[in-house]
């Protein structure tokens, strides 16, 4: 399935790459849709443990959202957020803190640093120190390190793709606890963003689209996976979240993967605001196993 979806953009125009892989080409005024989550985002940051470094770099930080459930150790759930590697931060997201920790899950957003200050190199080292500090961490602030499922969004789908491979070049410390995934509206294999606009800020070239190609790279880390896209997103887009589906079900690890009637590459997000809805029935289903 990689090598046909690769097949199916390589012959591809710049404006035919464009349409199929800028997701702001496609949508009218995307920005509505951030802008439409200003007032929630707003609430939601006075409720943050704000800023927490799990690194040493610029941006390499998090935030905390604590529900008002008391008790044992809570179920943890980590959002990394899209912009293409190279823009948005936690700070745009913070309605998923909010929206999670009213079902009584601790909730974390992360920053990383961006493109073109690092490359794609550091953008996926960053994600996957996040989450070692928070599997290391998190007990602290009252979250199971056992008990940690991860979403992300558009580019933070890679980046949570990067970490479910991430021991496949046997680097770093194994890690234990992750209870599930839900990729959402993801690009799997960076390559055809080497082609378009976006490429000037990321600078991708061939040794990076390899290294980092997740339809081809194996999936290590054995846990229930859900992928899901918007019906009303490009083709080319949606393709690859079939493939990633495909390859990341490889032996006994099935993967669920949902094409998410009416949604955009933009409009999904607001799903996690959503009762009964694909993205949000899959994170509390992930939780509560």
């Amino acid at each position: 399935m990689a090598n046909t979806t690769r097949l199916q953009w390589a012959s591809m125009s710049t404006e035919e790459l464009e349409w199929h892989f800028n997701p702001r080409h496609t949508v009218t005024n995307s920005d509505r849709y951030g802008s439409a989550r200003d007032g929630l985002n707003r609430a939601a940051l006075a409720e943050r443990r704000a800023d927490i470094q799990y690194g040493h770099q610029p941006m390499q930080d998090l935030d905390i959202y604590l529900p008002s459930t008391k008790g044992p150790l809570l179920p943890v759930h980590v959002f990394i957020h899209g912009g293409y590697w190279r823009s948005r931060v936690k700070e745009d997201f913070a309605f998923i803190g909010s929206a999670l920790s009213q079902h009584g899950i601790l909730s974390v957003i992360i920053n990383y640093p961006l493109c073109p200050v690092v490359t794609l190199d550091g953008v996926v080292a960053s994600a996957q120190l996040a989450i070692h500090w928070i599997q290391r961490e998190i007990s602290s602030f009252g979250g199971d390190p056992q008990r940690i499922s991860l979403s992300g969004h558009s580019s933070g789908a890679h980046l949570v793709a990067a970490i479910l491979s991430q021991d496949a070049a046997g680097e770093g410390e194994a890690l234990t606890g992750l209870s599930g995934a839900v990729l959402i509206s993801g690009i799997y294999d960076p390559a055809p963003a080497r082609r378009i606009s976006v490429n000037a800020d990321l600078r991708l070239d061939e040794r990076l689209c390899e290294r980092y190609n997740y339809l081809s790279v194996p999936r290590r880390i054995s846990c229930p996976v859900r992928v899901v896209f918007g019906a009303e997103e490009p083709s080319g887009w949606a393709a690859q979240s079939l493939a990633y589906a495909e390859h990341a079900a490889v032996g006994h690890r099935p993967v669920a993967c949902i094409s998410s009637a009416g949604e955009n590459h933009f409009s999904i997000l607001d799903q996690f605001l959503q009762p009964e809805s694909d993205i949000l029935s899959a994170v509390l289903d992930l939780v509560s196993n």
